[in-house]
């Protein structure tokens, strides 16, 4: 091969050079593709001007007329207000009273916090820095080892990458040109079976090991059947409540996921109105946190209803910047990676991957495998938008020509291979050296918790998301029994 057939080869390793100078990402995307089009109207005939004109149209002709990617802003707006809103801290509270007396109670509650949090949203540092912030000071008030303390919090802070409605399923939806709700149903099973693997690990760990997570006293929480009545109404029924709007439309094929996303956003708007303005004023407080109980007791606060109302529109107004802000982030790169897969399918880099994979002699089984390696290694270094919208572009033309035979029929291929990239993208999150979830952690963690211990402290739940991906694998009606249950 000559220089110009080169091209694309030479076009990823600079990607992934510029990827680690620390520049934003949606610019090393869109300048390596812009430089890399440059040298293919220099040194490549079949590159010219008029190919690069399809950049625009796609920008504005595929991303902002989309009208699937609606719902993410909607989404990241649900999850940002319930966390800003206290909805998310109340829920936490009530969890870990309901769980006190089962082994690694508070650990659980992490866990199924994050589960129900992974359901309102897919922003992983808002989740992970949230419960980080909520939990990891009471868990080590409480005696719970550090290891088990972070480890629970990072992971179950992840889940929102998979549990629908993930951000995450809606880029890989548009990228494959497959139905969302599709994806998303294909992906609830495997949520709740990573959900599921890290609550078995807990309560056995720490059944054979209590020391781990010493059990609270006996006279924590509640003191009459009542409160743990008003309890579980005030917030534990709401979120969950709200869940099942989104997901039960979707699922039962009541609304599109941009239409359920809309009813979330809004939802979250109207629990937020409920938990600052209306509960404060007739005298409820919020459950507040101490070093050895909940303080249930209720009693009037605020300073009357328009100045919880004031309170509250700040609290949407700031919801709404943060909502911005990550949106335009997730764009950026979505812009960013437009050009550079564009550009390197005009370079010939589908010709030479689609070559190399028939010059290695790899069935369908050792290409899948072999992506899959090369995901998790990526996870190493790089955030999954990059992933996603770096490897899917490039590799689909060859997902979409794998067969398994009688182990998964042809037509659900694509949905298979899309759920076992997001449960395999998830351990990106917590893989050093560059584990997101990790830095944004340690940034609002205590400072007696070292890097070291969480680094400790997330192998056994990676391990866990190494054998869920393995299950989904091996017995893939994990992920499409669902689907067929209700989509045919």
């Amino acid at each position: 091969m000559d220089f110009v057939e080169l091209l694309p080869v030479f076009m990823f390793l600079a990607l992934a050079a510029f990827l680690f100078t620390g520049f934003p990402v949606a610019f090393v995307l869109g300048g390596v593709g812009f430089a890399f089009a440059i040298l293919g109207v220099i040194f490549n005939d079949f590159v010219v001007i008029t190919d690069l004109a399809a950049i625009p149209s796609r920008i504005f002709g595929g991303l902002a007329e989309n009208l699937i990617l609606t719902a993410v802003p909607m989404f990241i707006f649900m999850g940002t207000m319930l966390e800003r809103s206290g909805v998310a801290n109340d829920l936490l509270n009530c969890l870990q009273v309901l769980l006190k007396r089962v082994p690694g109670g508070l650990a659980l509650a992490v866990i199924i916090m994050g589960t129900i949090m992974a359901a309102t949203t897919g922003i992983i540092g808002a989740s992970v820095v949230m419960m980080t912030l909520l939990a990891l000071p009471v868990m080590r008030q409480r005696g719970y080892s550090a290891q088990l303390a972070t480890g629970s919090i990072a992971s179950s802070g992840t889940l929102g990458i998979l549990i629908p409605p993930s951000i995450m399923l809606v880029i890989m939806a548009d990228l494959l040109a497959r139905s969302v709700g599709n994806m998303f149903v294909a992906a609830f099973l495997p949520g709740l079976l990573l959900a599921g693997l890290y609550i078995v690990y807990v309560v056995i760990r720490c059944s054979l090991n209590p020391s781990l997570a010493p059990l609270p006293k006996d006279d924590f929480g509640p003191d009459s059947i009542g409160k743990y009545v008003v309890m579980v109404f005030r917030s534990f029924v709401p979120p969950v409540v709200l869940i099942i709007l989104v997901l039960g439309s979707i699922l039962m094929g009541l609304a599109t996921p941009t239409e359920a996303a809309g009813v979330g956003a809004f939802g979250a708007l109207l629990l937020g109105f409920i938990n600052l303005v209306v509960l404060p004023t007739i005298g409820v407080e919020q459950m507040r946190f101490t070093e050895t109980e909940v303080d249930l007791d209720d009693h009037a606060v605020g300073g009357g209803f328009m100045s919880e109302l004031k309170h509250y529109w700040g609290i949407v107004g700031d919801a709404v910047a943060r909502t911005a802000q990550t949106n335009a982030m997730i764009f950026g790169i979505f812009i960013g990676a437009t050009i550079f897969s564009l550009v390197f399918r005009l370079l010939g880099g589908d010709e030479i991957i689609v070559n190399f994979v028939e010059e290695t002699g790899f069935g369908s089984w050792g290409i899948l495998i072999l992506l899959m390696a090369l995901v998790f290694f990526l996870g190493f270094f790089f955030d999954w938008i990059e992933i996603t919208l770096i490897v899917l572009p490039v590799f689909a033309p060859i997902i979409e020509l794998l067969d398994f035979g009688d182990h998964v029929e042809k037509r659900d291929v694509v949905y298979w291979f899309a759920i076992l990239m997001a449960v395999n993208l998830q351990t990106s999150f917590l893989t050093p050296p560059f584990g997101y979830a990790l830095f944004y952690m340690k940034g609002v963690a205590p400072s007696d918790i070292k890097l070291q211990e969480i680094y400790k402290g997330i192998i056994p739940f990676v391990i866990l998301q190494v054998c869920g991906l393995a299950l989904v694998m091996r017995f893939p009606e994990i992920a499409l029994w669902l689907p067929r249950q209700l989509l045919e």
